[in-house]
């Protein structure tokens, strides 16, 4: 299982790393371009320019990112209002906030899955210049982002679990922030 599970940590950090940067890089070329056709050449050199970036990569960016974050504990947690209890009552508060937040991503996973198979049955695109771009690709990506931080909150829980039965290590986020102990 362990396994399995550095195997999804190396497939966020790639959408991350690799995806996510390779989004940005696009939107400073996009913007560099932009702005020097705009200014240099009094001509647009890329229609739409802007439509590119909001509706297309800047959600890409976010999106990929948004896994990993969560994953390295980037990603706001109510956990850190728990650190002046006890650990056996941080363990119950800590499990009852993560099912709250596995019920919240679970929520959005089902809406966005259903509003990606609508936009993918009913082709969804939008209006670069005088042409028209599938944009449904783009938001298949947020319930992926979405599954994978289910899929890490799950994983959170069956921690907090095991450490409570004692049958594991204690998790990083059941440590005194002060001490380093669990």
């Amino acid at each position: 299982m362990r396994k399995a599970y550095q195997a999804l940590g190396r497939f966020e950090f790639g959408l991350a790393a690799i995806g996510a940067g390779i989004c940005l890089f696009v939107i400073m070329m996009i913007t560099v371009l932009s702005v020097f056709g705009r200014y240099a050449l009094h001509m647009d050199l890329i229609p739409g320019a802007y439509n590119i970036i909001e509706r297309m990569l800047f959600p890409l960016v976010v999106f990929w990112g948004l896994p990993l974050a969560h994953r390295e504990a980037f990603f706001p947690r109510l956990e850190a209002f728990t650190a002046m209890m006890s650990v056996p009552i941080r363990s119950v508060v800590g499990v009852l906030m993560l099912v709250v937040e596995l019920v919240i991503f679970l929520f959005l996973l089902w809406y966005m899955l259903r509003y990606s198979i609508t936009s993918l049955q009913t082709g969804r695109t939008m209006q670069l210049g005088s042409g028209y771009f599938p944009v449904w690709p783009f938001i298949m990506m947020v319930p992926l982002a979405i599954g994978l931080m289910a899929i890490e909150t799950i994983w959170q829980i069956c921690r907090h679990i095991l450490y409570f039965a004692g049958r594991g290590p204690a998790p990083a986020s059941m440590s005194d922030p002060l001490t380093g102990e669990g």
